[in-house]
């Protein structure tokens, strides 16, 4: 497997339903093998495969399927004359269940190849004009939690923007309040023992 994985993406397969697991996993190697020079990335909580700062494609998991799109709008058209089941809705291999309702790996690793090279041709998008970055906002519970315990406290204030992030949206996240309070006890444990949210990936992929 190529070397820039992005953890947040293992946490995200990990957390994904089993169906999902094995197809997303394969859908990223796919991506890697057809475009060694693809770096990872999270954006609106889905994965996404960036070159040279443009999104190539994104992939994601639902409740009882999974999607694959590609970000360039000729990819559609050409999909949809190739025999794929091009779906706006779906992304652009339509509803995937199972490895077997994904094209075969030598077509996959056709469409990425073309893909990219569409990617490559296309004007880049200006850059917004950078200033200091926005923080997500901290919940008021989390705050509460972090005050009363100072070391966890101390250790949240070292971290990155994007590490605190990271917890803030794990715990925002959760949908159910049982959860939501779970997921607070575990972070401040977590950072009282000086650890970022996906430690655990980042141990595996050899990130401290």
């Amino acid at each position: 497997m190529a070397k820039n994985l992005d953890p947040r993406i293992d946490a995200c397969i990990d957390n994904s339903a089993a169906f999902a697991q094995p197809i997303l996993k394969h859908l990223r190697k796919l991506v890697h093998r057809a475009c060694p020079q693809v770096e990872e990335t999270m954006k609106w909580s889905m994965p996404h495969f960036v070159i040279d700062g443009k999104i190539l494609c994104s992939m994601a998991a639902f409740k009882e399927h999974c999607a694959f799109g590609f970000w360039h709008q000729q990819m559609q058209k050409e999909l949809g004359e190739d025999g794929a089941r091009a779906d706006a809705a779906m992304g652009s291999l339509g509803r995937i269940t199972s490895r077997s309702d994904l094209p075969e790996d030598f077509a996959m690793i056709r469409h990425i190849k073309r893909a990219a090279e569409l990617n490559a041709t296309a004007p880049a998008r200006p850059r917004k004009k950078t200033g200091a970055r926005r923080e997500l906002p901290v919940p008021r519970e989390l705050a509460a939690a972090l005050a009363k315990n100072k070391s966890a406290s101390a250790t949240f204030k070292s971290f990155s923007p994007s590490h605190r992030d990271e917890y803030i949206e794990w715990i925002t996240e959760a949908k159910r309040d049982e959860t939501r309070q779970k997921r607070l006890a575990t972070t401040v444990e977590w950072l009282n023992e000086g650890k970022s949210r996906n430690w655990k990936y980042e141990q595996r992929s050899g990130r401290r």
